[in-house]
């Protein structure tokens, strides 16, 4: 087996240029991507350093031990190892996720420090500045240490470098802290510049069983001239007073060179430094083994310096973004538009080592992939548009996470709701992987096992409530057509919307198949939210057991995440324009065209619509199914776009959910949108660009590229007055997915 070894040397402190090197035919659209744009307003995303689709991602971490509780995460819930108004700095922390809602990962704490040695991460913490992002990485001066660092990352491995004052210099890495709920961990020495361990994560969501472990070889390119390992030991009876009452004491382990294990652990590795002198850390990982970690991090850094891994990564991303290139707008606008595509892509991402092993779904056991397995399947946000996106720019992915989720079939026996490294976390409701899958096949991605996947779909759709993972309150959906409210906050009423539109796509699939009896069954389902219908309020209402309506109804309760009874993370107004499937029965029910577009136009005038959670997200172009009222979508997306994505830390309005609100910005941007999971067509709205040019795949369609060109009489001309596909006129603001990509050109006129 293959050993590192350290190399003494001496380094000037140089300057890293902004290395945007150019992708095809000279175009770098790594240069307008922001980082730090979704880093406060709860938008969860974070300034660190990954490739696209990456397993390793190296993240300030500023959450963690500040005296200001605001943004510390053991006083408050905080679900991302970064905020933007902080400057406390208490590591790297290295694997985490982008845009979710729940704490998780965020560990392998890697600090560099000066001075007196010192293991209490509410000690060793420092203030920052100068700190700047880009693609593939991040830099900041720790001000209490003098110290700057920087990192980078391969698709599995980080690296960092940290430029030492002259004196004793350490490197810290912590195992005992971050945002992970679970405990636990193992570190060994293998030799002066190398370690290895495991530690253990999971716990997302409050789900207790979805743990796993992450495996980790860390090394140093200079031979320390200490080094050892620390442990939080607990108090001992009798002797109290000397102790932390609340966290025990931290004991250093000079001597002992052995595995070490505990909860709150770490290792530490002294050096003497020169002024200006570097030192660079290397971090691979794996959730399969040790051995893979070492593997991973042998192939993908072997005989690179920073400076090639930095560049390999801004390249990977220029290639990646350069799929869309965009003309006209503004600088700004520009930079929103790449930093939401630079976002859609970091999830979901690979699990599998560069030897194809993974953990497999639900089980201990390891298995190997010819291609890529994926993870981190956020699927109640990114069904609505994220997966859309992947299938018409990115197909070659697309195709994958679909085998991938298949796979999860075969090795579980379920399709994935929430999966998290080979986890099940049954995070939010509904049946997300039928549309998903659905909207793939029907859109000519159908390079995976059908028949397999009719079978997946199909038991989600009918197997009982207590047995369905799925829909655990099928029992009474089957029975009723709708899910009663039993409990005050029991979410019934978004359990049944998500499964109406999880019938519907299947009904969609059904057909394609042939099956015409079981499309049926499955499109009179999707129906069911008829139930829900109240003429005297005029909305969607929770139901009882008995088939009454709940009472006393409140369509305003639920505003800001309060408790709302049948409604998750949303109130009435939230949901009852939910029904995307069937907005022309919908609108039927109100009283016809006039009702529905007034109270539909009721939404966005008295502030009723919430552009930071799902089930809204969509309103917009319902507008645009009716004659004549199309002008309101184009007006309404445009004032969305303004007002809620900018370039500034807080240009995300709310959580990314792993790319939902980025892909919603894509598309607004470039002039349609998916708004109906599962059906293989969009709505037009307005562009924001002069021409966009979308870089298709010649595996997957017969055209090169898709066009749209945007003619505005003056700069701020806003609604659509005709529009051409090809050649020919198009009188309809819906277009099918065929008609779009094999049109060549779509071009708008505005007025």
């Amino acid at each position: 087996m293959k050993r590192f070894f350290c190399t003494l040397s001496l380094c000037l402190v140089v300057s890293l240029p902004s290395v945007f090197g150019e992708g095809r035919e000279g175009f770098s659209p790594a240069r307008y991507v922001n980082p730090f744009i979704g880093t406060t307003n709860f938008g969860t995303t974070n300034p660190g350093a990954l490739c696209p689709s990456g397993m390793m991602s190296v993240v300030p971490f500023n959450v963690m031990g500040s005296s200001d509780n605001k943004y510390d995460k053991d006083a408050r819930w905080w679900s991302t190892p970064y905020e933007y108004h902080n400057s406390y700095f208490t590591g790297y922390a290295h694997v985490n996720l982008s845009g979710v809602g729940c704490p998780e990962l965020g560990s392998l704490l890697l600090m560099p420090t000066t001075g007196a040695l010192n293991v209490d991460y509410k000690a060793y913490g420092s203030r920052y500045k100068d700190e700047q992002a880009s693609p593939g990485y991040y830099t900041n001066f720790l001000t209490k240490y003098q110290v700057k660092t920087e990192v980078s990352a391969t698709l599995r491995t980080g690296v960092s470098r940290f430029t030492f004052p002259k004196g004793k210099s350490h490197i810290l890495l912590n195992l005992g802290e971050g945002l992970t709920n679970e405990t636990g961990a193992m570190l060994r020495r293998v030799n002066d510049c190398e370690v290895e361990g495991m530690k253990l994560l999971g716990t997302f969501c409050y789900n207790s069983q979805a743990v796993f472990p992450i495996y980790f070889v860390m090394r140093v390119n200079k031979k320390p001239v200490d080094s050892g390992y620390w442990k939080r030991q607990r108090p001992m009876t009798g002797v109290e007073s000397e102790w932390d009452a609340d966290n025990g004491k931290l004991k250093l382990y000079t001597k002992y060179n052995k595995e070490l294990a505990g909860d709150d652990i770490g290792t530490y590795l002294t050096f003497d430094t020169e002024e200006g002198e570097q030192v660079e850390v290397q971090m691979g990982v794996s959730f399969v083994s040790i051995e893979n970690a070492r593997l991973n991090l042998e192939q993908e850094q072997a005989k690179k310096n920073f400076e090639q891994i930095h560049a390999e990564a801004v390249a990977r991303w220029n290639d990646d973004l350069s799929r869309i290139r965009v003309e006209g707008g503004t600088e700004d606008q520009k930079t929103v538009f790449y930093t939401a595509l630079y976002h859609l892509l970091i999830h979901p991402n690979i699990l599998q080592d560069v030897n194809g092993q993974y953990p497999a779904m639900e089980s201990g056991e390891i298995l190997t992939t010819t291609g890529n397995r994926y993870t981190v399947f956020s699927l109640w946000d990114t069904y609505r548009n994220v997966h859309q996106l992947l299938t018409l720019v990115y197909p070659e992915r697309q195709i994958e996470m679909v085998r991938t989720m298949l796979d999860m079939y075969r090795e579980h026996g379920w399709l994935p709701k929430w999966e998290l490294y080979g986890r099940e976390t049954l995070t939010m409701e509904g049946d997300p992987s039928i549309p998903v899958i659905v909207d793939t096949y029907l859109k000519g991605l159908r390079d995976f096992d059908v028949n397999l996947a009719y079978e997946a779909m199909y038991k989600s759709a009918t197997t009982a409530g207590a047995q369905n993972l799925m829909r655990p309150d099928n029992d009474d959906y089957l029975s009723k057509g709708y899910v009663p409210l039993r409990e005050p906050f029991d979410n019934s009423v978004s359990h049944a919307l998500e499964y109406y539109i999880a019938d519907y796509a299947l009904s969609r699939f059904a057909t394609a198949l042939g099956k015409k009896e079981d499309a049926k069954l499955f499109y009179n389902r999707s129906l069911g939210y008829r139930h829900y219908y109240d003429k005297e309020f005029g909305m969607i209402r929770p139901l009882l057991p008995d088939g009454t309506f709940y009472k006393p109804f409140n369509p305003m309760q639920g505003e800001n995440f309060e408790p709302s009874p049948g409604f998750h993370e949303g109130n009435a107004w939230n949901y009852t324009f939910y029904v995307p499937h069937d907005v022309y029965g919908l609108a039927k029910l109100m009283g016809g065209k006039k009702p529905f577009v007034d109270k539909l136009q009721k939404v966005f005038d008295e502030g009723l619509y919430d552009p930071a959670n799902e089930p809204d997200i969509a309103y917009p172009y319902l507008f645009s199914y009716f004659k004549g009222e199309e002008w309101r979508t184009q007006k309404e997306t445009q004032r969305l776009l303004a007002k809620y994505f900018t370039t500034k830390p807080d240009g995300i309005p709310g959580n990314d959910d792993t790319g939902t609100m980025s892909a919603w910005a894509i598309f607004n941007m470039i002039g349609f949108y998916p708004d109906c999971p599962g059906s293989p067509e969009y709505t037009l709205t307005t562009p924001v660009f002069d021409k966009v040019v979308i870089r298709l795949s010649p595996e997957y369609y017969k055209e090169s590229e898709l066009v749209i060109e945007t003619e505005r009489k003056n700069p701020e001309s806003l609604y659509i007055e005709n529009i051409q596909l090809g050649n020919k006129k198009f009188n309809r603001y819906r277009i099918t997915h065929d008609e779009l990509i094999h049109g060549g050109t779509l071009r708008f006129r505005l007025k």
